[in-house]
C-alpha cells in the first residue's frame, strides 16, 4: 500500500486545478474546439473529462450515452466508457457553462477532500493503478489532470513557462509516472535481467529514475557502487509526453541521447509509452 502525506497531495492537486482553470478562462469559443493530440477529443472535451471523473468520485452516476460508446475507435476499456460517455452528455453546454461547472465540481471536490479524515485517505480500494490507498488514487489525479493541462496547451499553442511548469503539482505527477518505469523498462523495454538502467530527465522537471532488473524490474534510488548500463538522457516534459502518447517518437528522436548500451535504451524509449 502506498502511504502519502494528504496536505501535500491535495496541494499538488488543487494548484492543479486552479492551473487548469486559469489556463481555460483565457480560451475563446474558437480555441474549446480544437482537437487535441487525444484521438476524438478537442480542449473543451478534455475539460469535460476531468469534470466526469471529479463528478464520479463525487458519487454522481454517469450519464446514459445517445450511441453505444464502446465500439468507438479511441474507446478501449470500461474506463474508456466512462470518460466518453460524460465527455459526450457535457457537449450540450457552451464553453461558458462548462467552465463553470468545472469551477463548482473542483470547488465540491476541494471541500470533500480536506474534510476527509485520515482512515478514509488511507483506506485501500480501487484506484486505475491497482488496489491501492486513496491517497494514492489522488496522486494518479493529480497525474491525470496535469497531462490534460499540456494536452490543452500543446493544442492551442500555449506552453508552459518555466515558472508555470514547476510545483507540486508537477513533482507529484511525476513521482507517480516514476511508479511505472520498472514496468516500462523490464516488461515493455525487455531490459535484460542485470541491467541498470538510469533515466536522466532534463530542464525544469529534471529528476533521475533509476531501474534495476534483478530478476524483477523495480525502480531504486541508486546503483549503490555500480554505474548504469543504459542510460537515457531526454528534456522532463518530452519524456511525460512521449510516455502519455501525446507526441509521435519520431519526431523528437534527435532530442534523445543514450549511454553504455544503446540498444536496450532505444527499446525501452521505443516502449515508453505505457499510458493506456
Amino acid at each position: 500500500m502506498t502511504l502519502l502525506d494528504k496536505p501535500a497531495v491535495l496541494a499538488g492537486l488543487f494548484e492543479v486545478w486552479r492551473d487548469l482553470d486559469e489556463l481555460a478562462g483565457e480560451l475563446d469559443d474558437s480555441q474549446f474546439q480544437t482537437p487535441t493530440s487525444l484521438p476524438g477529443w478537442n480542449v473543451r472535451d478534455v475539460i469535460a473529462h476531468v469534470i466526469g471523473v471529479e463528478s464520479m468520485l463525487q458519487g454522481v452516476d454517469t450519464p446514459e450515452a445517445d450511441i453505444d460508446v464502446s465500439t468507438l475507435e479511441h474507446v478501449r476499456n470500461d474506463i474508456g466508457v466512462m470518460n466518453e460517455r460524460w465527455v459526450r452528455k457535457l457537449r450540450d453546454l457552451s464553453s461558458a457553462e462548462l467552465l463553470d461547472r468545472f469551477r463548482t465540481t473542483t470547488a465540491d471536490r476541494r471541500k470533500a477532500l480536506s474534510e476527509l479524515s485520515n482512515t478514509d485517505w488511507n483506506e485501500v480500494g480501487f484506484t486505475p493503478a491497482g488496489p491501492d490507498s486513496y491517497g494514492r488514487f489522488m496522486r494518479v489525479r493529480i497525474f491525470d489532470c496535469w497531462m490534460h493541462e499540456h494536452d490543452i496547451r500543446d493544442a492551442v499553442g500555449a506552453p508552459a513557462s518555466t515558472s508555470e511548469l514547476v510545483g507540486p503539482g508537477s513533482d507529484l505527477a511525476l513521482d507517480e509516472m516514476a511508479t511505472s518505469m520498472g514496468f516500462v523498462v523490464g516488461k515493455l523495454g525487455g531490459a535484460p535481467d542485470g541491467s541498470r538502467v538510469s533515466l536522466e530527465l532534463t530542464g525544469p522537471l529534471g529528476r533521475m529514475i533509476n531501474v534495476a532488473v534483478e530478476g524483477k524490474a523495480k525502480v531504486v534510488d541508486d546503483f549503490g557502487d555500480e554505474d548504469p548500463t543504459s542510460t537515457i538522457e531526454l528534456d522532463g516534459l518530452l519524456f511525460t509526453r512521449l510516455a502519455g502518447g501525446r507526441v509521435p517518437l519520431a519526431e523528437h528522436a534527435n532530442e534523445i541521447s543514450y549511454g553504455g548500451d544503446e540498444a536496450v535504451g532505444r527499446r525501452i524509449v521505443e516502449h515508453l509509452n505505457y499510458v493506456i
